[in-house]
């Protein structure tokens, strides 16, 4: 099986829209990738759980509005390009 390069870069396109369509109340909260909501709650914040809750927060936050540009581009050159 051939992987090309914009194989790699779709599937990373993939999965950064998945992260950013993630719901807090109805889907990390459930899984309990939640941020505390008690500041005076003790967590380890180098611990893998914290890191992946501030991967979510992050990704949610910064590329939300280039998201939008890139699954256009990427639209585009599906439709002209197959």
């Amino acid at each position: 099986m051939f992987v090309s390069f914009y194989g790699l870069l779709e599937a990373g396109l993939l999965i950064l829209n998945g992260i950013a369509v993630l719901n807090k109340e109805r889907f990390l909260n459930k899984v309990g990738l939640s941020v505390p909501s008690n500041s005076f709650e003790v967590t380890n914040p180098s611990s893998f759980k914290m890191q992946l809750v501030n991967l979510i927060a992050a990704v949610q936050t910064v590329m939300r509005v280039p998201l939008i540009a890139i699954n256009i581009v990427v639209i585009v050159a599906k439709l002209l390009f197959g």
